[in-house]
C-alpha cells in the first residue's frame, strides 16, 4: 500500500477537483452574454470575405488570361518577314517540298 492509498481523502481527489473545475466554467459562461446580432454580424463579415475572395479570384483570372493572350499574340507576331513555303508546285504540277532558301 503507498503513502497514496493510506492518506484519509480530505475532498482533494481528482472528483473534486472535476466538480471545482466545472462549477468555475459553468459559472464563467453564465457570465457570458452575446450580443443580439452577433450572428448577423458575424454573418455580414464573413460574406463581405467571401465576396471579397471571389472579386480578387476574378481579376486573377482575367489577368491570367489577358497575359496569355498577349504573350500568344506576340509570339505569332514574330514569323518570319519572308513568306514560308510548305509545298511548291513544279512545272508539272506536282506538288514537291522546297529546296533550300537562296
Amino acid at each position: 500500500m503507498t503513502h497514496r492509498d493510506a492518506t484519509p481523502s480530505h475532498g482533494t481527489g481528482p472528483g473534486r477537483t472535476e466538480r471545482e473545475l466545472s462549477e468555475a466554467l459553468a459559472a464563467l459562461a453564465d457570465g457570458v452574454r452575446a450580443a443580439p446580432d452577433a450572428y448577423r454580424t458575424a454573418r455580414g463579415e464573413w460574406l463581405r470575405r467571401e465576396r471579397r475572395r471571389r472579386l480578387v479570384l476574378a481579376v486573377l483570372i482575367t489577368v491570367v488570361f489577358a497575359l496569355a493572350t498577349l504573350i500568344g499574340l506576340w509570339v505569332l507576331n514574330q514569323t518570319p518577314s519572308h513568306p514560308g513555303v510548305i509545298f511548291s508546285t513544279t512545272a508539272a504540277g506536282h506538288a514537291s517540298l522546297p529546296g533550300p532558301h537562296p
